[in-house]
């Protein structure tokens, strides 16, 4: 195979447009001995005589014509991998895979990736569905670039592996049936639900959040029924069967829909904030430490943290 040599290259282009060695020389600031010896080296290593004398000058041969036809392609190519690259660095382009739990993805995920896919069309976004210990050990081995979970299940700010990004202070709001006698209640507190029956996971990060914000307004709730899915607790919430939390980002993130929608006995679902003494999940976003400011990935952290402030301030 042929030696095409990038830079000998762009001297017979310029040869070719400016017609003369001397002139040559002088557009790449060479000597026109050097500018001679680039071309002889290039016909050498094609194989090819390049260039004929005519005259008191030289002029192309026909086997350089075809050589330039290639080597523009070649040249326009450099230019599009040029541009392709400006754009990765300043964080235009590339590939960032994001390991999300399921909740974060339509609430914050979907809403960054559009704006992405808008302001920023060469930055393609992969996202992947994983809870806490899954999304951690896809973020360690490198199958992810990313990794978005609740705080209280994320490694510490000590892991040495990972730097740690505050993302949202997700507030909890207290589902109820419409008819509830508390549903209107003006000032309502979560202490004042201490006696009522209660909805949440039997087990994993929602049976413990929902139990540590009830223990902290004072009171162990009683579990009533079990479910981990939001449309199920919502339908049972409309059912009158019970009352539960909801992260206002879940609500975002488009379960809001089955509110109304799981009608029983004429009951429907009533949210509530609860001013005085607010619940909050925090969500936090990690990436293997040292890469959280590769411009790629500060463009997605920077669409995620747009995101949650919308969540924030629904």
């Amino acid at each position: 195979m042929a030696d095409w040599d990038i830079k000998k290259l762009r001297i017979l282009r310029t040869l070719h447009e400016l017609g003369t060695v001397t002139a040559t020389a002088e557009a790449l600031h060479m000597t026109p001995s050097a500018v001679s010896q680039q071309l002889t080296g290039l016909a050498k290593a094609l194989g090819v005589p390049l260039l004929e004398a005519h005259g008191r000058r030289v002029r192309l041969t026909d086997a350089a014509h075809l050589v330039l036809r290639h080597a523009d392609a070649v040249f326009a190519q450099l230019e599009r991998a040029d541009a392709e690259l400006l754009g990765y660095l300043r964080g235009e382009a590339g590939r960032v895979r994001v390991g999300a739990f399921s909740t974060a993805i339509p609430a914050l995920v979907v809403p960054a990736v559009q704006e992405l896919r808008r302001s920023l069309p060469g930055l393609s976004v992969v996202v992947r569905e994983a809870e806490a210990d899954a999304a951690y050990e896809l973020l360690a081995e490198g199958s992810v670039d990313l990794a978005l979970s609740l705080a209280a299940h994320a490694p510490t700010p000590r892991d040495p592996r990972f730097s740690r990004i505050s993302l949202l202070a997700d507030p909890l709001d207290v589902a109820l049936p419409a008819g509830h006698p508390l549903a209107a209640e003006p000032g309502l507190r979560l202490a004042d639900l201490s006696g009522e029956s209660w909805i949440f996971g039997s087990s994993g990060p929602w049976s413990h959040i929902t139990t540590t914000a009830c223990e902290s307004a004072g009171f162990v709730p009683e579990q009533a029924h079990a479910a981990a899915d939001w449309s199920a607790i919502l339908a049972m919430v409309a059912a009158g069967m019970g009352v539960a939390l909801v992260p206002r980002m879940a609500m975002a993130g488009g379960i809001g829909a089955a509110l109304g929608r799981g009608e029983r006995d004429g009951a429907r679902v009533v949210l509530r904030v609860l001013h005085a003494d607010q619940p909050r999940r925090h969500v936090v976003a990690a990436a293997r430490r040292g890469s959280e400011g590769a411009p790629g990935l500060a463009r997605v952290l920077a669409a995620l943290r747009q995101a949650a402030e919308t969540v924030q301030s629904s």
